[in-house]
């Protein structure tokens, strides 16, 4: 695998118009709980898709040039080769940064959970005679997860001569957590100050945990529109497609009927009965109208209970799957119960 991570480090440069790219994928990655990047990934990643590259080439592109002028046709073939290989690697690392991104945010999330416990034991640890530094070490608990992570990461490059802000800064900005920021920066500023700290991380968790509070109960007051909106997306919105649907269905039956039986007289002539609607087609439409209805009202769900989209994604399988199922279901009850009617 050697060979293949230093192939992979040709299409990851050092620095780019003046960004350093591997520095900000490393300190990406290391957020995302990746220690190292996979350069081998990236090798693997080009020659992966260079062979879906080359079938999709052979099956599509190959027998429409083929036949052209050599220069125009192989100016064709570079530029769809091209174009069809970086698509494919578009869509892979849009789909693997988004996962990440998911994962950073549910770490974010777990760290502003345990805080207010952990500066609790920090508090009380300071209270009892130790340093800043030798509180933090001793606050850490497996309980806290991966705040004791980094908080053992912390304390580890204090004991190896780094400055307590220095660490504590870089461990803040690892993390896009506005809560992080805002506490660590008081905790910070009165380090530097040499002000009493144990003040301030009181001050800090008596926040923390009115803030927790507050949140808890603006999310119990809206329980009732979650509530609403989910009854919307998965019962009410499949009902209705599935009852517009069964109305179409009888609408140009009966209409059909009609046309046929007054065929050749003056009636027919007079009034158009070509009622033909492609009842396959509203279906289709109907299932991705409530995909896209489930993944929306998610969103909505989640900034309602969260404050954000994007701890409402967990939402969006089990809406959409449920509405589909459930949207079918009602289509075959309707069918059950006027098929014998009409």
């Amino acid at each position: 695998m050697g060979a293949m991570r230093e192939f992979g480090k040709a299409f990851v440069p050092e620095k780019m118009f003046g960004f350093k790219i591997r520095a900000n994928l490393k300190s990406y990655l290391l957020t995302a709980g990746c220690p190292d990047v996979p350069y081998d990934f990236f090798g693997i990643l080009f020659l992966a898709t260079a062979a879906v590259t080359y079938f999709i080439f052979m099956g599509l592109v190959y027998p429409v040039v083929h036949g052209m002028n050599f220069l125009v046709g192989l100016v064709l073939l570079f530029v769809a080769w091209a174009g069809i290989q970086l698509l494919l690697v578009f869509i892979v690392c849009f789909m693997i940064f988004f996962f990440l991104n998911i994962k950073v945010y549910k770490r974010t999330k777990e760290i502003e959970s345990k805080l207010a416990d952990f500066l609790v034991l920090v508090s009380t640890n300071l209270k009892g005679g130790l340093s800043l530094e030798q509180g933090l070490w001793a606050a850490i608990r497996p309980e806290f997860g991966l705040l004791a992570e980094e908080m053992t990461l912390v304390s580890k490059r204090v004991m190896t001569g780094n400055d307590l802000t220095e660490a504590l800064n870089e461990f803040v900005q690892k993390y896009d957590s506005p809560l992080l920021q805002r506490n660590f920066s008081l905790i910070i500023g009165e380090v530097e100050t040499g002000g009493k700290i144990v003040v301030v991380i009181d001050k800090v968790i008596e926040s923390l945990k009115k803030t927790k509070a507050l949140k808890d109960e603006m999310s119990a007051s809206a329980v009732s529109y979650m509530i609403f909106i989910g009854v919307i997306v998965i019962a009410v919105a499949p009902a209705l497609f599935a009852l517009a649907y069964r109305l179409l269905f009888i609408i140009t039956n009966f209409t059909s009927s009609i046309g046929s039986s007054m065929s050749g007289t003056g009636i027919a002539n007079a009034i158009n009965f070509n009622t033909e609607v492609d009842t396959g087609l509203f279906k289709n439409f109907s299932i991705w109208a409530l995909a896209t209805i489930s993944i929306f009202s998610s969103m909505i769900i989640s900034i309602i209970e969260k404050g954000d989209i994007k701890g409402g994604l967990k939402y969006i399988p089990a809406f959409t799957i449920v509405s589909i199922v459930l949207y079918l279901i009602f289509m075959a009850g309707l069918e059950a119960v006027f098929g014998a009617v009409f």
